[in-house]
């Protein structure tokens, strides 16, 4: 089986956690490792091959360096220049497939569940898999603990076509009202959709094909001008935007007549807001899940997910604190799934805190704004050995750069020179500049920026070695060379 792994999603209902730059599948909500992560890890080593993912354009340095720290090679990186749903995301991995082998199995799988039983979760794939092979579409069904609302629902039955234990889906119903969901766990052979997906990959294509031909023809000619960039495959903007969005089971489980089901009973949850984050996490005695310092005095069935301070409930019941260095969320433990709706109120707003957090990662390392007021911002910049910046400009402001650790090489215009602890240096507007970590340890310095715009729009980019374009936007159609420079 080739593993598919869908990773391009932003999981806002876990703000302030979860957000645009860093989403919920990049962090470590159920143990050591993020969620995509543990979607590699639990996958059986005897079974499947290396994995091909599909994930946004910006995201993509984070997910290189996560796929790193776990020392997983992928087939291929897809990368998508805007999001388009599933059904266009799994349909240019499956033409990616085919065109080495059609009748490839790929196992699609959601970067952001949590699944505690990995044995069970191993065993139901095994017993999917024959059917897949003569051309079955597979869902995994999860035994329901529950009238969930914020999951999607499959009716299935017994056929006498299918072996022991497989079901035919007969009814697809997303994300129900609480009436609607009790009634429907009070009927036999309901479950929920865990989104997983096992199929040959030409039969993907040839349901796409039939049910649903604009998504198809869409993808089949963005499929011919994919485009490498350095470890990347590069999906083109100007045929990728003109794709319908829409999801796999909309565009084609919901229609076709070869869709069967797999009971799974692993422990599975969607990690996909704080309710949910709640109930799949360890709780005390009062029913309380903490993470990070946090004092709890006559509190109840909360959850607080503690920064880097002291965080105290007195006499509450059900609430959910989630603080962060830029933001905190308060809210009642019921009501989480309207955290969406927070969040794009606060995008209507242009509020930043919706795309990144105070420290944002970049592929040379990161930087974290300190502080900012009129005229001028501090950053805490940290650069990993033997990485640098791109060789740039700025039309607006002048940077004065302290080194706390570590040294630093400096580009200044003509000049080349290191700096080391406690040593510093200034770079005027418009001076064309690169810092570089050549050493063997973590650069850790400090930036004070001083001017009239502070954006990070104001980067005039010479020369990188990522491949980004001369702005501090990323680029979304082919250049002319794509070599790493």
């Amino acid at each position: 089986m080739i593993p598919v792994i869908l990773s391009g999603g932003t999981g806002s209902r876990l703000w302030p956690l979860s957000r645009e730059a860093f989403p919920k599948q990049f962090l470590q909500l159920a143990g050591e490792e993020s969620l995509l992560q543990q979607t590699l890890s639990r996958l059986p080593e005897d079974r499947v091959s290396d994995p091909l993912i599909v994930a946004s354009n910006q995201h993509r340095f984070i997910l290189s360096e996560q796929l790193e720290a776990i020392g997983c090679q992928p087939r291929s990186i897809l990368l998508e220049p805007f999001a388009r749903n599933t059904a266009p995301a799994v349909a240019m991995a499956a033409l990616a497939i085919a065109d080495e082998n059609p009748e490839a199995l790929m196992l699609v799988l959601p970067a952001d569940h949590n699944v505690r039983d990995e044995a069970a979760f191993r065993a139901a794939l095994a017993q999917g898999e024959s059917a897949a092979a003569t051309g079955s579409l597979v869902l995994f069904g999860v035994l329901p603990s529950g009238p969930e609302t914020d999951y999607g629902y499959i009716g299935a039955e017994p056929a006498p076509d299918l072996d022991d234990g497989l079901l035919r889906a007969n009814q697809f119903l997303e994300k129900p009202d609480r009436a609607t969901a009790e009634r429907m766990l009070a009927k036999v052979g309901h479950f929920w959709n865990s989104g997983i997906l096992l199929c040959r990959a030409d039969r993907y294509l040839e349901e796409l094909r039939r049910l649903s031909p604009d998504i198809y023809d869409t993808c089949r000619l963005a499929a011919g001008h994919v485009w490498a960039d350095l470890e990347f495959s590069r999906i083109p903007s100007e045929i990728y935007e003109h794709c319908p969005e829409d999801s796999v089971d909309r565009a084609v489980l919901e229609k076709t007549d070869s869709a069967v089901v797999v009971p799974l009973d692993a422990g599975w949850r969607d990690m996909g807001s704080w309710s949910a984050y709640w109930e799949s996490s360890e709780q005390d005695e009062q029913q309380n899940v903490v993470v990070g310092d946090a004092l709890m005095e006559d509190a109840h069935g909360c959850l607080v997910h503690a920064g880097g301070r002291l965080v105290t409930m007195l006499g509450v019941n059900d609430l959910v604190v989630v603080d962060t260095r830029d933001a905190l969320l308060v809210a009642r433990r019921h009501r989480v799934q309207e955290v969406k709706e927070l969040v794009e109120k606060m995008r209507a707003e242009e509020r930043p805190q919706v795309d990144a957090h105070r420290e944002v990662y970049r592929p040379w390392g990161s930087y974290d704004s300190v502080d900012a007021g009129h005229r001028f911002q501090v950053k805490r910049i940290s650069v990993k050995p033997g990485e640098q910046l791109s060789l740039q400009k700025h039309h607006h402001r002048a940077e004065h750069w302290i080194v706390v650790s570590g040294t630093a090489e400096v580009t200044r215009n003509d000049e080349t020179y290191l700096l080391t602890e406690n040593e510093s240096t200034y770079i005027p507007i418009g001076a064309v500049h690169r810092l570089a970590n050549p050493g063997k340890i973590p650069l850790e310095l400090i930036e004070v920026q001083s001017g009239a715009y502070l954006g990070e729009d104001d980067i005039e980019r010479l020369q990188d070695n990522y491949g980004r374009t001369e702005q501090a936007g990323d680029e979304t159609t082919a250049p002319a060379s794509a070599e790493r420079a």
